[in-house]
């Protein structure tokens, strides 16, 4: 099978994002996907001829196969940051992408846990029977995961990409790498450190990373889900969860027990402000039930 030529563009490109952008491998495998998926789907013409209706077409066959809007739009916004490469880089005169308009995000409230949801689903590694083939450290692991979620409401590449000198125990608190490579530091409750204490001891874990698979090689982003969605049915929990609701959870227990929405931002490592906004939707909309339930006059 021939293999398709070398595009020279897009090989700058990625070669700007890893080294003078610093995006992370995983954002660099969605912008090479988006970038690879296009040319795919509109082979010709050279970049520099394309027009918006060759983009307006590309958005009515994703549209045609029923891809989730927020996956076309992050296709659209690689394809942005392409063009906008283009424009500042390699002398492109007008940005077609720039005519097109896309589809708007339904407006949804993120899902999250209750208190005693969270108790059941945060104890459940050391209630339910190991498998006969896991480690004996499992348990523990997965109950120091779930924790470290809970308590500093990282993201999941955040937390697989954790190594033991990252944790400080004396500061209680995470050193983080998030989003764009920027290092935060996050509080850690006293729960969630203990916990983490007691995995390390069980399956020696001394440098390095913080979470093992049972290999002994760093956990991978799908096996923290398959700890997490393990212990769903030893819960009441009628939902299906993932290491995002935990975060969601994380910043709404927060902002109801009266934290200040700058300080959320800050935890959650968000750039903006209005990321963050969402999170007292879901309380105002709380609050408006409880007063539809209780108030004489509501």
């Amino acid at each position: 099978m021939k293999r398709p030529p070398r595009d020279r563009h897009a090989d700058a490109f990625f070669q700007f994002l890893e080294v003078e952008r610093n995006v992370s491998p995983r954002t660099l495998v969605n912008y090479r996907h988006a970038i690879a998926e296009f040319r795919k789907a509109v082979p010709e013409p050279a970049w520099r001829e394309l027009t918006a209706d060759h983009f307006r077409r590309y958005l009515f066959a994703l549209s045609k196969r029923e891809m989730a809007r927020p996956t076309i739009r992050l296709h659209f916004a690689a394809l942005r940051t392409f063009f906008k490469f283009l424009t500042q880089r390699h002398g492109l005169r007008d940005n077609p992408l720039t005519e097109v308009q896309l589809p708007k995000l339904e407006k949804k409230l993120p899902l999250f846990l209750n208190a005693q949801q969270i108790d059941e689903l945060l104890s459940a590694p050391l209630r339910v029977e190991r498998q006969s083939r896991a480690p004996r450290w499992m348990p523990a692991r997965d109950a120091a995961i779930l924790e470290l979620f809970y308590s500093s409401g990282l993201r999941l590449a955040e937390l697989v990409a954790l190594d033991v000198k990252d944790v400080d125990i004396f500061s209680e608190s995470v050193r983080v790498l998030g989003k764009g490579r920027k290092e935060r530091v996050v509080p850690v409750g006293t729960p969630a450190l203990e916990a983490i204490q007691r995995y390390r001891q069980a399956a020696r874990v001394e440098t390095g990373p913080l979470f093992i698979s049972k290999v002994r090689r760093r956990i991978a982003a799908a096996n923290v889900w398959l700890a997490v969605r393990r212990y769903l049915p030893h819960t009441s929990i009628p939902v299906r969860i993932s290491p995002h609701k935990l975060r969601h959870s994380f910043a709404t227990h927060l902002l109801d027990a009266g934290a200040d929405l700058r300080s959320v931002q800050s935890l959650l490592g968000h750039a903006s402000l209005s990321t963050t906004q969402i999170y007292t939707h879901v309380t105002t909309e709380r609050l408006k039930k409880a007063y539809d339930q209780a108030h004489p006059r509501a």
